[in-house]
């Protein structure tokens, strides 16, 4: 039996629990039988006075152990081990009776409660002896105390039955613990057992086994709800681990290309002697992979930090109307190349605050790819508006569009549309992955909105920059 288990430690708990129960309840249960006993005794003490002072008013009348012990038995259902019985005068003189209590002398304050009508309960005790509960009653007739009765039983027989109720509590609670233990570590086991069969179905669970999942049970209680958040949980993993491989692949495929190109380059330079026109032409070629290369490695490594929140950003006012210029001045021989229009839309002088050179890539990716993939004779406009507190920037194109079961792939790294493979058209299938974790990393988004042969509207949603008070 392990120590530090689950299961021992709910066994610990519930005994404990249950014996600081049984405990209170047993305390209760003493202080509520030990008031009981207490009023009753002190009711038939009341009901034994009354009757022997209406049979004792015959003053010829001398009461035998056995008179008194009918009225007790008669009151108490039983003659208790030591009863007592005296009979006063007004002034507190003994009569007659049974002198038992002339060792519990008639206290001042039962005497003056007696001469106004009053009744007194005392609990006396005398060295060597249990303690006698005594009642003092007054006999009144016609508003004038004529006699005074007492009667007191011994408390031996209470203290008696409390100390063989103490001892059968405390003789039952340990066998109630023990069996109650016992319960408690097979209900333990039991609950816990799925606990260990998942255990087991988890550690059988590798990297390459992430497809499997956890049974349930059906009953939908708190361990079917811990399977189905586990196996959320693994399919998570998988989904994680299969998008791992699929970015490794097409991260060594997208590498791998320019390499190749760069490294046969090389090696037909190296195989004869060339003039320097050929020298100069190879080193261009080696340039424009090497930066192809370069921009593929900076994405990742862009999008890395993106994915780890430590994007390193330079916080500044950005006047958006001036980025979205600049930009489109950047990009307008290219447009012009390709006969298509680059037009300014619809302004408002809006700011943002962030990193102006990752907003400036972003739009740069955003336009550029609006050019590369509408057709010569086509538009691509640029606006600026405001959403609330929010400033939206559009690139709109007049292009092919995007189906939808390829709008949601369309931000993931490396993809390329069936559109653009067959197009021929090149880039690594970075820039609109690039463009949303720089829009997200300034606490926007980038959402996409296409219709098939109609063209694509691509909408940046960045936080206006707050003005001071």
């Amino acid at each position: 039996m392990r120590l530090r288990s689950i299961r021992f430690r709910l066994t610990i708990w519930y005994t404990g629990i249950l014996a600081v129960s049984f405990l209170i309840l047993g305390g209760i249960t003493y202080s509520v039988v030990a008031y009981t006993l207490y009023e009753e005794t002190d009711s038939a003490l009341k009901s034994v006075a009354i009757a022997l002072a209406e049979n004792a008013k015959d003053k010829t009348r001398e009461y035998s152990p056995f008179d008194v012990d009918e009225v007790f038995r008669r009151f108490f259902g039983f003659p208790p081990v030591e009863r007592y019985f005296d009979w006063f005068d007004p002034f507190g003189n003994f009569e007659k009776g049974l002198s038992g209590l002339k060792g519990y002398p008639l206290t001042k304050e039962a005497k003056e409660n007696a001469l106004r009508g009053i009744a007194t309960f005392e609990t006396m005790t005398v060295a060597g002896a249990y303690p006698v509960r005594i009642l003092t009653w007054p006999v009144v007739e016609s508003g004038r105390l004529v006699n005074v009765v007492r009667v007191g039983m011994s408390r031996k027989g209470f203290y008696s039955a409390m100390y063989r109720f103490l001892l059968i509590v405390l003789v039952l609670l340990p066998v109630a613990l023990v069996f109650a233990g016992g319960g408690g570590w097979m209900l333990a086991r039991r609950a816990l057992k799925p606990v260990d069969s998942m255990t087991e179905t988890a550690r059988q669970i590798g990297a390459g086994q992430l497809n499997a999942r956890l049974e349930l049970a059906g009953t939908k209680d708190e361990l079917d709800r811990l399977a189905e958040t586990l196996n959320d949980m693994l399919g998570r993993l998988d989904d994680a681990f299969v998008e791992m491989r699929q970015f490794t692949a097409d991260a060594s495929h997208e590498l791998q290309t320019p390499l190749t190109i760069l490294r046969g380059e090389i090696e037909v330079a190296l195989r004869s002697q060339r003039g320097p026109e050929e020298y100069t032409a190879i080193l261009k070629s080696a340039l424009e992979e090497i930066e192809r290369i370069s921009r593929i490695v900076e994405g990742l490594l862009l999008l890395a930090r993106a994915d780890a929140g430590v994007l390193r950003m330079d916080s500044q006012s950005v006047d958006l109307v001036h980025l979205v210029e600049e930009v489109l001045h950047q990009t307008a021989p290219l447009a012009r190349e390709k006969s298509i229009g680059l037009t300014m839309g619809s302004t408002e002088p809006l700011e943002t605050t962030g990193d102006y050179a990752h907003l400036r890539r972003l739009f740069l990716n955003l336009v550029d790819n609006g050019i590369k993939y509408t057709p010569p004779g086509g538009t691509v406009k640029v606006s600026i508006e405001r959403a609330g507190e929010a400033a939206v920037l559009s690139v709109k194109d007049t292009g092919p569009g995007i189906p939808p079961e390829e709008q949601e792939k369309v931000f993931q790294r490396f993809f390329r549309s069936q559109e653009a493979r067959s197009a021929g058209q090149g880039g690594s299938g970075l820039g609109l992955s690039i463009a949303k974790s720089i829009a997200e990393a300034h606490g926007g988004k980038l959402e996409l909105e296409s219709i098939p042969g109609e063209g694509s509207v691509f909408r940046v949603y960045l936080p206006l920059r707050s003005q001071p008070a």
